[in-house]
């Protein structure tokens, strides 16, 4: 009797280790990936920051370049990016309006203040009479433009002209003299560089950065105690409902906790952080 139990368990010992090897181990879960549009300078330097801190939370942060504003959120609503990191709200509001997208903020990460620059004037007062004043001429920035230009009272706007209102150069109420030309914003570095002596550009500080000009360059930024650091302030921008996505979340957070000091110690760039 103990021989023939002695059997059974042997056999049913070696049935459950055949069992167990003809079983595969649940494969280990990878990483999320998380694909971001950012311009290259600051916003895919401030997102190599965070690489590693989201890599250690299991998501892997593939950054993919931009020098246009339209095309990634183009790739946003299409699902080729997971989010976009270098607009402001006030752009992605008109993008939605003009497309009947559906694309929101995650959260606020950093502001860069607009700047006059100039490669061959070294003050706002030695702007000469008749110099061509270079300005963007998508809208939400060339209300922004028109407005420091305004602020340097180098033009007249009309009464009451704000962020929420809007004015375009065809609204300028005096220009005093100067010729005050719109250009699509990404090419105003170059169009300075090959410029006329004399020309002055107010320029978005993300391609001002790429073209080695620092706040500490401008003729004259915008005042940072006003509206324009949480109106212009650059965003998270996804889809609607992709906002509370844990990595998207993870992802703000990682921004907002120390990335944009971090960039500025590493090259003077003077970005304010938002938070």
């Amino acid at each position: 009797m103990k021989k023939n139990l002695a059997v059974i368990l042997a056999v049913a010992l070696l049935a459950l280790s055949l069992a167990a090897c003809g079983q595969s181990a649940a494969p280990a879960a990878g990483p999320v990936k998380l694909t971001v549009g950012a311009s290259s300078t600051p916003h895919a330097e401030l997102l190599e920051i965070v690489k590693p801190a989201l890599a250690e939370q299991g998501i892997e942060l593939d950054i993919v370049i931009y020098d246009d504003y339209v095309l990634p959120n183009t790739a946003l609503q299409d699902g080729t990016l997971d989010a976009n990191y270098f607009q402001h709200t006030p752009y992605l509001n008109s993008f939605n309006a003009s497309n009947g997208t559906d694309l929101v903020s995650a959260g606020l990460i950093h502001y860069e203040p607009f700047g006059i620059y100039s490669k061959t004037v070294p003050a706002v007062a030695d702007i000469a009479e008749g110099a061509t004043i270079l300005v963007p001429d998508d809208e939400s920035n060339q209300t922004r433009a028109l407005l420091l230009l305004a602020q340097e009272d180098l033009i007249v706007l009309p009464e009451g002209a704000s962020v929420e209102n809007g004015v375009s150069v065809l609204d300028i109420v005096d220009a005093k003299g100067f010729n005050v030309q719109a250009a699509q914003a990404d090419t105003i570095p170059s169009l300075l560089d090959n410029a006329d002596a004399g020309t002055v550009a107010v320029i978005n500080y993300n391609y001002a950065l790429g073209a080695g000009f620092k706040t500490s360059d401008a003729l004259a930024i915008e005042d940072a105690s006003g509206d324009a650091a949480q109106t212009y302030a650059n965003i998270i921008a996804v889809r609607r409902g992709d906002e509370s996505r844990p990595e998207i979340a993870a992802l703000v957070a990682a921004l907002q906790d120390g990335a944009v000091d971090t960039f500025n110690a590493q090259t003077g760039a003077g970005i304010v952080p938002i938070s």
